[in-house]
């Protein structure tokens, strides 16, 4: 059903209000008989989508509602969360910052509800990796990360006024004669304290332990 604006060629164009057959509404701007400009696409499962459409997709800026809860407010290219925006996750955790492709990729803060902790720095298809801090209630992280871990040097930084250098090393796993064919589960890597020193600046490429 479609309640709205049509131009001489008998297409939906300009505003209006349209009924899908799959029971989704929309109501907002068409061009030429596709959904573009400003609108509000309300899914039949309980989702709702504000924002721009271009040919029938989101494209610019918009607000997307989850079922769950949930709810993203940024850019879109293409149906796809792109560019710069803000994630409300259903357990309240919070993102904001670079997102590619729908996933979190670029620079980007991430809260942590429950703790208060969060992680500043970079992200790759939507996992923490490269330069990051992870800032706690009263001590802080600063190192490089993989696959969501910390790995390699880096260094906690104490409110108190000193910090503890070292490195994230990625241990072997212990392989047990006939347990081998199991799959193995990923070995948390572990911290490697080298010294404690009074607070410094901190370079992540070639870094010269400080003298104690």
């Amino acid at each position: 059903e479609y309640d709205g604006d049509r131009n001489a060629e008998g297409e939906r164009h300009g505003y209006g209000k349209a009924r899908l057959p799959n029971g989704d509404t929309y109501e907002g701007q068409y061009e030429h008989g596709l959904r573009s400009g400003r609108g509000t696409y309300r899914f039949k499962g309980g989702a709702l989508y504000t924002g721009n459409y271009l040919q029938n997709r989101k494209h610019g800026k918009g607000i997307f509602f989850y079922p769950d809860g949930s709810k993203y407010a940024g850019d879109w290219v293409d149906d796809l969360r792109q560019g710069h925006g803000e994630y409300t996750y259903a357990n309240g955790d919070i993102y904001t910052g670079e997102w590619f492709n729908h996933k979190r990729h670029g620079q980007g803060t991430y809260v942590y509800k429950d703790t208060g902790s969060k992680y500043v720095g970079r992200w790759v298809n939507g996992i923490q990796e490269g330069l990051g801090e992870l800032i706690h209630l009263n001590h802080r992280f600063k190192g490089r990360f993989l696959n969501g871990k910390p790995l390699g040097r880096g260094k906690y930084i104490f409110d108190f006024g000193c910090e503890q250098h070292g490195e994230y090393v990625q241990l072997e796993q212990e392989k047990e004669g006939e347990e081998e064919e199991e799959a193995s589960l990923p070995v948390e890597p572990k911290w490697k304290a080298s010294e404690i020193t009074k607070l410094t600046p901190w370079t992540p490429q070639g870094e010269k332990p400080p003298s104690p």
